[in-house]
């Protein structure tokens, strides 16, 4: 790890005893560890929140394969964003249900767009957007 710095903050007890009971309860080894992981994902919500930085994304897709179309309609969509869709992996829930996981990467705008536009199927009943970060600005 980089250089280290030491930091004191104060809290009231009631507030340091509800954040020790989230370090036990996460399986961190100290709270310095859970703090770090605590600003990272401040970090990574603010890049999500400007539209023109990069981010990774996993969209969730839950939908009949039966309804009209439907397989068609989402791989148009995906090839429409062939720049941004990394990988796709489909599974058969069951004989009329499908799940699939597709990694985009790409601006947050142009990412929630996609994640948009595979909801408003009709036939898909369920979608998630699970976003992360490029990694390149938590360095």
């Amino acid at each position: 790890m980089s250089d280290l710095a030491r930091v004191s903050i104060s809290l009231e007890q009631p507030l340091l005893n509800r954040l020790e009971r989230l370090v036990r309860a996460a399986g961190y080894s100290n709270r310095s560890e859970y703090i770090r992981d605590l600003i990272r994902e401040r970090l990574v919500e603010q890049q999500w929140a400007d539209r023109k930085q990069e981010v990774v994304g996993t969209i969730t897709l839950v939908y009949d394969h039966s309804a009209r179309r439907l397989a068609d309609k989402l791989v148009d969509i995906q090839h429409d964003h062939h720049d941004q869709v990394m990988a796709t992996t489909h599974v058969h829930l069951s004989h009329d249900l499908c799940a699939e996981m597709i990694m985009v990467r790409g601006s947050a705008a142009v990412v929630r767009r996609i994640a948009d536009q595979l909801r408003q199927q009709r036939g898909v009943l369920h979608a998630t957007l699970a976003l992360s970060t490029s990694g390149e600005p938590l360095r």
